[in-house]
């Protein structure tokens, strides 16, 4: 079947992409534009509906022939002006034909992983490269999508499978001249692979953190300046700041871009003994949330002497940054602490101490993701994969560690090893014991 689909956003535009993909795009495209064009090379055409030869538009056709596009299957891509009648028609004239139809969302990139162009670790980052707000979440999508991270658990993956087929060796052809010390070369590399995962899964979850972002809570008592905060970080009125303690009632949450990583910062309600029904809800999420957060702003309100309750105290965690607001109000003297913390004396209504934050923000926000080079997890999936990988290996090692290693305990230890290999296979996707033959011929010459 042939699918044929929008390729880029939806709305008013100049030009419009359709996309289409499968054994009928060449002849659609000779129908519809009276031309195939040389590959990749773009031909101005005026495009007629086949059912009665009606101009639809006048506009760009490309060609992709298999398996040299993205899908792996024959391409084209009409570009067309982007006005919703335009693109009705030209997708109507499209789909007349049975055998064509509007592709299922990630439909042309299940087809190029179906299709070997892709790993499904690629796939995702398709994904996250189109939804990418930020400099370092392309940039981490980019390297993914180049199989920066395939290509590690593609080493990882022959190395199991070369450790898997040697054991198999062992356990089916126990009358070939076999290396003597091959169990002990096998515990030896598979011990190694297993420090890497291990080193791999202690990231702080980087790549998961810049992909979804880092999550900050301003939390504080009513009326101490959360939501103007909030307000002057978002560069607009995205929470209600009135002098009535106790407005905000839920939480407000607003993206931000520092420095090129992604934070979710969020206003909560103030901490006290709730009023009514609705603002103890309101502090019970505010609680919540900050459990939760990777990051909280506690924020209390100048004085002579700051001395926050317990609610208070008990978000003043190792990470937790104290913001002291309201010092046009009341002066705080050079360092002051709370509760033996740093604080960073601020007026927001003001201005004032906002920038020395703001880096301050930025720079706690760059240690807890980072910007390292190397790949790194992205997904809870590949976490858990890998884990689980992780997790078979160790119990190989001890099950092969000591004694002697009899052909039913091999077939013990062997099985460790294949599910090792399966489920890291699951990550990208390759997946098959194919591979096995083909190494312990080419290793052993079984047979001769």
């Amino acid at each position: 079947m042939t699918i044929v689909a929008l390729a880029s956003g939806r709305g008013r535009a100049g030009v419009a992409v359709i996309r289409i993909s499968g054994p009928a795009a060449g002849s659609l495209v000779e129908q519809m534009a009276g031309v195939v064009p040389a590959p990749r090379v773009a031909v101005r055409a005026a495009l007629r509906d086949p059912r009665n030869g009606q101009v639809l538009d006048d506009g760009l056709v490309l060609w992709f022939p298999a398996p040299a596009s993205y899908t792996g299957e024959d391409v084209a891509e009409l570009h067309v002006h982007g006005g919703a009648a335009v693109l009705s028609a030209v997708l109507s004239a499209l789909c007349a034909r049975q055998d064509v139809r509007i592709a299922e969302p990630g439909e042309f990139t299940r087809r190029a992983f179906l299709n070997g162009k892709l790993d499904l670790v690629q796939a995702e980052a398709v994904a996250d490269l189109v939804d990418a707000e930020t400099e370092e979440q392309r940039r981490q999508a980019v390297g993914q999508l180049k199989g920066r991270l395939s290509a590690v658990y593609d080493s990882w993956r022959v190395r199991l499978r070369d450790a898997l087929a040697h054991l198999e060796a062992v356990i089916d052809f126990p009358d070939e001249e076999l290396p003597e010390d091959l169990i002990s070369s096998i515990r030896q590399n598979l011990g190694e692979l297993l420090g890497e995962q291990t080193a791999h899964l202690e990231d702080g979850r980087r790549g998961e953190r810049l992909r979804d972002g880092l999550y900050v809570v301003i939390a504080g008592a009513p009326n101490v300046g959360k939501s103007s905060l909030l307000n002057a970080l978002a560069r607009r009125d995205a929470a209600i700041v009135s002098e009535r303690a106790g407005t905000t009632r839920d939480v407000v949450e607003v993206r931000l871009d520092l420095g090129g990583l992604p934070v979710i910062v969020a206003d909560t309600a103030g901490l006290r003994e709730g009023r009514d029904e609705i603002e103890s809800e309101g502090i019970r999420r505010a609680l919540a949330r900050a459990e939760t957060a990777d990051l909280r702003i506690v924020m209390v309100e100048a004085s002579p002497a700051i001395k926050p309750d317990s609610r208070i105290r008990s978000l003043l965690d190792e990470d937790a940054m104290v913001v002291v607001n309201k010092i046009d109000l009341h002066e705080v003297a050079p360092g002051t602490r709370v509760e033996g913390r740093q604080v960073w004396p601020m007026s927001v209504t003001a201005g004032t101490g906002l920038d020395s934050f703001l880096d301050a923000l930025e720079k706690r926000v760059e240690r807890r993701m980072g910007r390292g080079e190397s790949p790194v997890i992205t997904r809870e999936r590949h976490r858990s994969s890998i884990e689980e990988t992780a997790a078979c290996l160790r119990r190989f090692m001890a099950g092969s560690e000591n004694g002697e290693m009899t052909n039913a305990r091999l077939e013990l230890v062997a099985e460790d090893l294949r599910l090792a290999a399966r489920t890291l296979g699951r990550v990208t996707g390759k997946i098959g014991v194919e591979e096995l033959l083909d190494v312990v011929f080419r290793d052993f010459c079984i047979g001769k």
